[in-house]
């Protein structure tokens, strides 16, 4: 595994390359940090788990597909180029209906699942 500390500072990233590079689903690949953030980027595809963080936002943009983020009191529907920031400590559920393509922007050590007690949790590498 590697660490920001191990990153070249200025690096281009493309997209749809990096999408190209791993098939996991809600397996968040790191890409870039800057200012003690992560920029990830995830396949999802069905359902993923209720859950929260208490000290982290988190920034959803899709790229490919359409992500439905599921509120105590609703759903808000994402399609591609469209984003959606969950504040810290609101309940969520991710559900992408189609394979769905994901940038996260969110702070380093962010864990995927939250506060959830789950089998679904995965530390996020860098994507080489």
């Amino acid at each position: 595994m590697s660490t920001a500390g191990d990153r070249p500072r200025l690096r281009k990233v493309d997209l749809a390359a990096a999408f190209g590079a791993f098939d996991e689903r809600w397996s968040p690949k790191i890409v870039a940090a800057l200012n003690g953030q992560h920029v990830k980027l995830a396949k999802v595809e069905g359902d993923f788990v209720w859950h929260s963080h208490a000290d982290e936002d988190e920034l959803f943009f899709v790229v490919h597909g359409r992500l439905e983020m599921h509120l105590r009191d609703g759903v808000i529907v994402l399609e591609p180029g469209e984003l959606l920031v969950v504040p810290r400590g609101v309940e969520h559920k991710p559900v992408a209906p189609v394979e769905t393509h994901i940038l996260l922007f969110e702070p380093a050590g962010t864990v995927n699942t939250g506060d959830a007690d789950t089998d679904r949790r995965v530390d996020a590498d860098w994507l080489d």
